[in-house]
């Protein structure tokens, strides 16, 4: 039986109420330098800012503007541009949408960008003029981006030249501007009049088993704020520190971290295509606090030769943030043994925003936990009675906070039980409280009458010397239903074979847990954000 303590804590970072919320608040905004003296024009720029738009993304922007004009506020690999640039930059794209494509207060803005100062300048530029913002999937072939684009009514698009052929393909007919040259003049580009609708926000599903689906929010920056105010006390980050963000900020982690480094008034580091020998330079040259990245990142970093790993100064950095997909144990180790104990383990889902996090500490106690919920967020683990399951047996996540969605845009949603919406995984909680993910509702297989979790014989081979890369999954079988299929790139130069990889899980876990078909193959295809496209291993 759990304690009153572990309790609280599984459903939710300790047990403060508002006041002491506020105080934890402040303490933190004063320590990291958002909060702090202004001068007579500044704060008069903040409250005029703040009056037009008024708790919205465009605030954000000015207040940091106002206090830090010369500051770096976003890096990218063809230029630097300040708070103040990009405050200018945002409203000549904001008087631009509004006057030239005609956009109004609830219409809905498409925005197709890869990593780089252009989709900071479309964001805020939109929501600026109280639009809704569409992030498209960089991925996305002429019919997907179709889809999406009659889907969510978009009435105009922000995107990179380079995807002018797949546009094309989707057969958009509303107004474009180009998003990597954005518009500098021509035209009316007097100030649109001022709106305080805040825009809501449309993420895409992952669609690494279908069609993805628009998931609308509206923006609440106190409902992001109670939860980051614990992950910037517990990263130790201050406002200025440099943050290097490696995943798509079309994607929900990627935003998220964009949004951080625009309240704390830092630097966001960006690279429009990811290599792990550029983020590790990024790292280097700008002397990074932070290294946000998906787990395929991460592990192509270990990769990079260890020479130059070294030739790279990476001990500036005070957490690295990892999520977009399951952290393995054994890479979870590896990282916390390679830069020390800075790696923090960030679940969350485009529906329901960002749920736990795992200290360094707990990563080190129970290497692959997605750790305890964030400040303000519940997180239980449920039987298919809607029921809290004991600590070490299996369930279903559920998630209540502020930041979950709706709906989504064609309809449905998420099941809800008493408040809290499925996230789709299945879990469980030890002892102390810290959460571990099983594997997707819809992975799980019953192979001749026993459940089976494909992630668990996944980590497994994962961890064999002559394995890089694995993905396990569940395939039809005539005699038992479902059996196990295990697609693995092997090391280079390795001798293994598929009588080896099952020997290897039969000796580790029960015979059923055991593959029967093993697949080598050269690659995973994955998606943007890293996670395996088993739609496509399926097919083939």
């Amino acid at each position: 039986m759990r304690s009153g303590a572990a309790r609280r804590r599984a459903d939710g970072r300790g047990g403060r109420g508002p006041f002491g919320f506020a105080a934890q608040a402040t303490r933190t905004l004063v320590r990291t330098g958002v909060l702090g003296p202004l001068g007579p024009r500044a704060l008069r720029d903040v409250v005029r800012t703040a009056y037009r738009y008024g708790p919205a993304l465009p605030t954000m922007l000015g207040i940091a503007a106002a206090r830090y004009p010369d500051r770096p506020a976003v890096i990218d690999e063809h230029r630097t541009i300040t708070y103040a640039e990009l405050r200018r930059h945002a409203e000549v794209a904001a008087a631009f949408l509004y006057h030239s494509c005609h956009l109004r207060p609830g219409d809905k803005l498409g925005i197709m960008c890869r990593n780089h100062a252009g989709f900071a300048i479309a964001t805020l530029g939109g929501a600026a003029i109280g639009v809704d913002l569409v992030f498209l999937n960089t991925d996305f072939a002429g019919p997907q981006l179709a889809e999406a684009l009659r889907r969510e009514r978009v009435a105009a698009l922000f995107g990179d030249s380079e995807f002018n052929d797949v546009i094309a393909a989707a057969d958009f007919a509303g107004p474009r501007v180009l998003a990597d040259e954005p518009p500098q003049g021509g035209g009316d580009l007097s100030p649109p009049p001022a709106t305080r609708r805040a825009s809501r926000i449309v993420m895409l599903t992952s669609g690494t088993t279908g069609t993805p689906k628009g998931a609308p929010r509206d923006v609440q920056p106190l409902a992001l704020a109670i939860p980051a105010i614990g992950m910037v006390d517990a990263m130790r980050l201050r406002s200025g520190d440099p943050l290097v963000v490696l995943p798509p900020l079309f994607h929900g982690f990627g935003l998220a971290y964009w949004t951080l480094a625009l309240a704390l008034g830092s630097p966001i580091v960006l690279c429009r295509r990811f290599t792990p020998e550029a983020a590790l330079k990024m790292v280097s040259q700008h002397r990074a606090a932070a290294l946000f990245g998906v787990p395929v990142m991460l592990q192509r970093m270990l990769a990079v030769p260890r020479a130059t790993r070294l030739s790279c100064e990476t001990s500036s950095l005070k957490a690295i943030g990892v999520a977009g997909a399951p952290l393995r144990p054994d890479l979870a180790t590896a990282l916390l043994d390679e830069f020390g104990d800075v790696v923090f383990n960030l679940y969350g889902s485009t529906e329901t925003g960002w749920s736990t996090f795992a200290t360094p500490a707990d990563l080190r106690a129970a290497p692959g936990t997605i750790g305890l919920p964030a400040q303000g967020v519940t997180v239980r683990v449920l039987g298919p009675d809607g029921r809290r399951v004991p600590p070490g047996q299996p369930g279903t996540i559920h998630v209540g906070s502020r930041m979950t969605f709706s709906g989504y845009s064609g309809g449905g949603g998420k099941s809800v039980v008493d408040g809290l919406m499925s996230t789709g995984d299945l879990g469980h909680a030890d002892d102390a409280g810290r959460l571990f993910v099983d594997g997707r509702e819809d992975d799980m297989i019953v192979s001749g009458g026993e459940n089976v979790f494909p992630q668990e014989v996944e980590e497994l081979l994962a961890r064999h010397a002559d394995v890089t890369d694995v993905a396990v999954f569940g395939v039809p079988d005539d005699e038992f239903g479902q059996r196990l299929a295990a697609h693995v790139v092997p090391a280079e130069g390795a001798a293994v074979d598929a009588d080896d990889l099952r020997a290897y899980v039969r000796s580790n876990l029960a015979r059923y847990k055991v593959p029967r078909d093993v697949v080598f193959t050269d690659h995973l295809p994955r998606n943007a954000t890293g996670k395996v496209l088993t739609r496509y291993l399926k097919e083939n």
